[in-house]
């Protein structure tokens, strides 16, 4: 591929502009400067502008350990942007797999691929998500029962679907809850339903995809191709 057509893709710049880029002396090829639009780049080319590298055309899927505080959209009047802890170029074609409230932390998939994040979100895909729950009541007994059989939660037409219920700690009122559907606010409305209130959610994975444990809150890393397959 040309130089001046992959800046074209990567960058969402004109030709015209990628020409302007390559004149300043803003890309390198390999570590090495490179000002002629014409010269061929491909898988094994290592291409940066700005001292940024600028991966191959193509699909974008990334993780990030979503810190609290911070929403999953392109722009908050109240808060900041999750998309402020990415540093990657065309930021305004990328969008999230399934968003987290303000206040949740943990697992979120970032993605170019509407096609493959509509397999996380869409309802008939029944994509898995396991979420660590911290309740200011104690379990109740009845609680794994009522959530494998389904909750009514208000102003919803029926029943949840099934969902897991694991408890990880009785004394500080801390379970795993495995949920196959994201209505808006689901956790925290199925555990009001039971007279109880989440005083803290963090999500840990999104079908087989776990939440990096080398990842700090605020990081993120490109997803292995095993994970984007897994989907």
């Amino acid at each position: 591929m040309r130089l001046d057509k992959f800046l074209c893709e990567t960058l969402g710049v004109t030709r015209r502009e990628a020409t302007i880029l390559l004149r300043r002396g803003e890309v390198t090829v390999d570590g090495n400067t490179v000002k002629v639009a014409s010269v061929k780049v491909g898988e094994e080319s290592h291409v940066e502008w700005q001292e940024r590298h600028l991966p191959m055309p193509g699909p974008r899927y990334f993780m990030l350990f979503k810190p609290d505080g911070f929403v999953c959209s392109h722009e908050d009047s109240n808060n900041p942007t999750a998309f402020t802890l990415l540093d990657e170029v065309n930021m305004d074609k990328l969008h999230f797999a399934g968003r987290l409230d303000v206040d949740t932390t943990g697992l979120v998939l970032i993605t170019d691929d509407g096609q493959w994040s509509h397999r996380i979100t869409s309802p008939k895909h029944k994509c898995e998500k396991t979420y660590r729950v911290w309740l200011e009541d104690a379990i109740g007994d009845d609680y794994e029962q009522q959530l494998q059989d389904g909750i009514q939660l208000r102003n919803e037409k029926g029943l949840t679907l099934p969902a897991k219920m694991e408890v990880v700690d009785f004394s500080q009122n801390e379970l795993l809850l495995t949920i196959s559907e994201g209505k808006y606010h689901q956790v925290k409305r199925m555990f009001a339903a039971l007279g109880n209130k989440v005083e803290q959610l963090h999500r840990e994975s999104i079908g087989t995809i776990v939440l990096d444990e080398s990842l700090e809150p605020g990081e993120y890393r490109p997803l292995t191709a095993e994970e984007v397959a897994s989907i």
